[in-house]
């Protein structure tokens, strides 16, 4: 545990002092500031269904922007072969690095509990339902998580960032765009697609319905990710 609480603290440190951070999390609570702001003005119920499902879809954007050099850049410096003949198990590597990611992700995540406080006053007396809205933010913790998992695979599997960013959105695309398609069909291939598709699980979240099935996906799926880093990362002691 203390290897590990070192390598977390190594990883924020990292992670917050580069601009980039910055520069991204600004980014992102403008474009889904905009989109609470036309809910707001258009909105004809004290609810924030459509805007969490908009910030899941732009998260997809985000979210490989956080993961791209975590391991990548330590591959392309060499202080990841540095860091593995320290006294710290490859385990302690991936977890460290994944919990610094998702520390990185909920502090992004974090400004938007404001539109919670606006919409209360903009709902006056008929005031909301917050049952939904805390369910949504599990949902939202969920899929973080299996987000972060995903990106630091592939950015085990490469030396440049970039790459790393385009691979990383290139199957979270996918795995919305499976979701998509088969989400009004019928028949076990569609239900096997509809499943594989992430987003078809943080639909229940929003409207306020929390299943075991979805979270069973999520916490599945992300250590199903970090076991094949873990892994990648081993293999970096035969190449």
């Amino acid at each position: 545990m203390v290897n590990l609480w070192a390598l977390y603290r190594r990883e924020t440190n990292s992670v917050f002092l580069s601009p980039i951070v910055y520069i991204f999390t600004t980014v992102f609570l403008v474009v889904t500031g905009f989109f609470f702001y036309v809910y707001v003005r258009d909105a004809q119920t004290a609810s924030l269904r459509w805007v969490f499902s908009n910030i899941g879809i732009i998260l997809l954007f985000f979210a490989p922007a956080i993961t791209m050099r975590l391991l990548a850049e330590e591959g392309r410096s060499g202080t990841l072969e540095t860091l593995m003949t320290a006294p710290v198990t490859e385990i302690q590597v991936v977890l460290g690095k994944f919990f610094a990611g998702l520390t990185f992700y909920l502090v992004m995540l974090a400004p938007t509990l404001a539109y919670i406080l606006i919409l209360r006053v903009v709902a006056g007396e008929v005031g909301i339902d917050y049952g939904p809205i805390l369910s949504a933010y599990l949902g939202l913790l969920l899929m973080g998580g299996l987000f972060i998992s995903i990106g630091l695979f592939f950015s085990s599997l490469t030396r440049n960032q970039i790459v790393a960013f385009a691979i990383t959105l290139a199957v979270f695309l996918l795995l919305w765009v499976l979701g998509m398609i088969s989400r009004d069909k019928s028949g076990p291939v569609h239900e096997v697609i509809k499943y594989i598709g992430m987003f078809e699980h943080i639909d229940a979240f929003v409207k306020g319905l929390i299943d075991t099935r979805d979270i069973l996906y999520y916490v599945s799926a992300t250590l199903f990710f970090l076991f094949l880093t873990v892994r990648s990362v081993e293999s970096r002691k035969w190449r």
